[in-house]
């Protein structure tokens, strides 16, 4: 049976409003809850402790490279600051016009993600390594090299903005949880061996660019990730859910999409329903092995 028309086709007139509600949500929620300075330096402090143990530390030679070598380190600040926000929707675009069944799994999943991520900001506020006292030996090459973009010394914020983005938002990074997904939705619907490449190089890219530029530790490009596959198995129950109450609450004609009596009903002996099949048609075209014209 063919699902009804808006299960495989998704419209865009609904699709746009849902998507800026979430992203704003996820905005106005990085902006209220910025957390306690002092709570999340100690954060950040604990992340490298923690990595000391486990005899992690990719931030520091990463950082260390960035800051030396203006080659890759302004590259970098450029792509820290635009890709996330540019690479991510140009594939769920992608997604809706291309792979219009797929899609709504595919939103879902980093819907619930970014909603997780924001949990995560909320009740534990991280310092990322560039705004660490100089002591802990990390530079913010966004500050360093910002005579060459539009940001200043707040992030990736345009001068003059930084005061409209939450700094201490560090753990998880969803620059690499979003990476992630951008290349697992190339990787599995991209079909050639270009988006296969891009699959594998923009995450991986991501990652060592939000370490390199020193505004996350690895442990959060790690949370990233975990948040991503949590987002994947909460996602699916929760689309079940949302179709079970839009179908509850949609009205009859606008669910089915067609007629109260379909063309494919049957009706009871010695019943005329004009333009519906009777029994004797069916007994019909099981003995000619061909349907029956109307009549």
């Amino acid at each position: 049976m063919q699902p009804p028309q808006h299960a495989t086709r998704p419209r865009w007139w609904t699709e746009l409003p849902l998507i800026a509600l979430i992203y704003g949500a996820y905005t106005l929620g990085r902006l209220i809850v910025r957390g306690d300075e002092a709570r999340a330096v100690e954060h950040g402090l604990s992340i490298l402790r923690l990595e000391k143990v486990l005899h992690l530390n990719a931030e520091h030679p990463l950082n260390r490279l960035f800051t030396h070598t203006p080659a890759l380190g302004i590259p970098a600040d450029f792509i820290y600051a635009s890709l996330h926000y540019v690479i991510t929707p140009a594939v769920l675009i992608w997604m809706f016009r291309r792979r219009p069944t797929q899609y709504r799994a595919a939103r879902g999943w980093l819907m619930t993600s970014t909603l997780l991520g924001l949990i995560g900001f909320t009740f534990l506020p991280t310092c990322p390594p560039r705004l660490l006292p100089a002591v802990h030996g990390f530079t913010d090459t966004m500050a360093q090299y910002s005579s060459h973009g539009w940001w200043g010394g707040e992030a990736s914020a345009p001068r003059g903005l930084g005061g409209m983005t939450n700094q201490f938002a560090a753990m998880p990074s969803l620059h690499v949880g979003w990476a992630l997904w951008c290349g697992v939705m190339l990787w599995r619907f991209g079909g050639s061996r270009i988006t296969r490449i891009a699959a594998v190089a923009y995450p991986l890219t991501i990652t060592f660019v939000v370490m390199g530029t020193a505004n996350h530790y690895l442990l959060d490009a790690v949370a990233g990730v975990a948040v991503m596959g949590l987002g994947l198995l909460l996602s699916r129950p929760l689309l079940r859910l949302a179709e079970r109450v839009r179908t509850r609450f949609a009205p009859a004609s606008s669910a089915t999409g067609s007629s109260i009596v379909s063309a494919g009903c049957e009706t009871s002996a010695g019943e005329r329903i004009p333009g519906q099949r009777t029994s004797s048609d069916t007994r019909a075209e099981a003995d000619d092995g061909a349907p029956s014209t109307a009549r």
